[in-house]
């Protein structure tokens, strides 16, 4: 039985728009751009600036140990000279139900947030940031329960019994398609009566820029977001925030030998993959929880049924038939045209772009995931379009500065080689590790190669070099699980420069050891 279902992509898209009156006349007939907000802080004209980076962080705590929390206390040592914070997906574990929302986001996030000195009194659904967190969607907030299990398991029975799972965040609800998240962090409009929209969006949506009128994000007052992807703009830099969850789906396979022996040999590894996680729910089945020894094996062993469970996800996915309406076109023609946009306004002194899933990376499982791939092809086509576009006017610069991701839990900085197209020499930084069990990099490490079709013709290239990667390394004494996130520092000038410091956090003989790492410059 599977323990965890995923709403299809045109289920993903519809549920929110429904959320936020996407396109409600009232909308369109004031001129309002649901895709953009402006950060109202009094600072946001300021060329220099500092935010941070964090993802993958909605766990709660062992018996002993909150790694979550202790990368948050880091952040907050550097929160008095930081505007804001990007969050790149998954935000609670592990089906993004709002049950999970006071113990694994508000509590360890209390001093971000309005009233965080009783974090026991503040709704998942009415949170007010002090220090702005600006999510995207990760895969876990969109998750599910399915309802065979809830009604196989009922009310008198938990999970961890019917399953041999202990202590694994499942709960009851599950993020009910993205709706707890919609509720934690959208301008949920559809919450609004018709009789009062009008007066909402007059107090709300006054912001302009040069698309229309747009939402006023104002720390500590109202700090709602107006749509699952959107853009702003702070000290001459553009972001652009995506949902990753709607164009993630992995080519179809041919009809054909080869397409057949692939199908085979996904079948087959899930096969393994099925003996093995019912070899670890045995092993699970065994420990005690009260005790210090066994919570920690417990733990280990349910990251790993977390890691089996993206791996089968991503096979399923492979496996599927898949057509148009499974890859979110719309979304990524926005993003191409704010990009071309935002090429032709002078006063624009960078990009930076945030998401779920990573198009590059080294983590052990997902380097070559079906996902991974797709989110990267999906990209390359609409930087090619806006390169092809935009023609000489970047002169030889890249179409974005960086791009930040999760999912991997790691924290890792690769820089593309020449692929032949706009993807280019970009820098990619995957800020996976806040507070969710860390994981290896792959064992040929750093070097990323792709296979190419041109022609009829395969070619093997390489496209990107890892240049730094935190994880989980060694084993016995010797293992290490760093914890981490990312401070950016903006530099003045034109272009913009951005200096990066890893800030990591690791366990050693019982006590929590901060560290910041070399800094590098984009």
């Amino acid at each position: 039985m599977k323990l965890i279902s995923e709403p299809a992509i045109p289920v993903k898209i519809q549920k929110m728009k429904q959320r936020v009156r996407w396109k409600h006349s009232s909308i369109l007939q004031q001129g309002i751009d649901q895709t953009c907000m402006v950060i109202d802080d009094g600072s946001q004209e300021s060329p220099e600036f500092s935010f941070m980076v964090m993802g993958d962080t909605g766990s709660k705590s062992s018996s002993v140990h909150h790694p979550q929390r202790e990368v948050a206390k880091m952040m907050l040592n550097h929160g008095s000279d930081c505007r804001f914070v990007l969050h790149t997906g998954d935000v609670i574990y592990m089906v993004g139900s709002r049950e999970y929302y006071p113990a694994n986001f508000i509590e360890p996030y209390r001093e971000f947030l309005v009233g965080g000195d009783r974090p026991e009194d503040i709704a998942y659904d009415q949170m007010v940031f002090k220090l702005p967190i600006l999510p995207v969607l990760g895969n876990h907030d969109y998750y599910d329960v399915p309802l065979l299990y809830r009604l196989l398991t009922g009310p008198t029975l938990p999970l961890r019994q019917m399953f041999s799972y202990k202590d694994i965040e499942i709960g009851w609800h599950g993020s009910n398609q993205g709706d707890a998240y919609a509720r934690a962090f959208l301008d949920y409009l559809a919450a609004i009566s018709p009789a009062d929209l009008e007066k909402h969006l007059n107090e709300h949506y006054v912001a302009k820029n040069s698309t229309g009128r747009c939402l006023r994000y104002q720390p500590g007052s109202y700090t709602r977001l107006p749509n699952r992807y959107y853009t702003f703009c702070y000290g001459g830099i553009d972001f652009f925030a995506l949902d990753s969850n709607t164009f993630n789906t992995p080519d179809p396979l041919p009809n054909n030998q080869s397409g057949d022996n692939f199908r085979r040999e996904l079948a087959q590894r899930r096969q393994v993959i099925d003996k093995e996680e019912l070899q670890i729910l045995a092993e699970c089945d065994k420990l005690n929880s009260e005790k210090p020894d066994e919570a920690e094996l417990l733990a280990e062993l349910t990251a790993k049924l977390d890691q089996i469970n993206g791996v089968k996800i991503d096979i399923e996915k492979q496996l599927e038939s898949h057509t148009n309406t499974n890859v979110d076109f719309e979304q990524l023609a926005w993003l191409k045209d704010r990009l071309i946009a935002s090429w032709h306004n002078s006063a624009v002194r960078g990009r930076v772009i945030f998401f779920h899933h990573p198009p590059y990376v080294t983590e052990g499982s997902k380097w070559n995931q079906g996902q991974t791939l797709a989110v990267r092809h999906r990209l390359r086509e609409v930087f090619d379009d806006v390169a092809k576009s935009l023609g000489n006017i970047t002169q030889e610069r890249s179409v974005v500065d960086i791009v930040f991701s999760g999912h991997a839990h790691c924290l890792e900085h690769l820089r593309t080689v020449d692929t032949g197209h706009a993807d280019s020499h970009i820098n990619y930084i995957i800020s996976g590790g806040g507070g969710h069990r860390p994981r290896r990099q792959r064992q040929e490490e750093g070097e990323l190669q792709e296979t190419f079709i041109s022609n009829h013709d395969l070619s093997i290239r390489k496209v990107a070099d890892s240049l730094l990667y935190v994880g989980r390394s060694g084993s016995g004494l010797e293992r290490k699980k760093p914890y981490s996130c990312v401070r950016v520092d903006v530099k003045g000038g034109f272009p913009a420069k951005f200096m990066i410091t890893p800030l990591v956090t690791e366990l050693v003989e019982d006590k929590w050891c901060d560290r910041q790492l070399e800094p590098f410059i984009i």
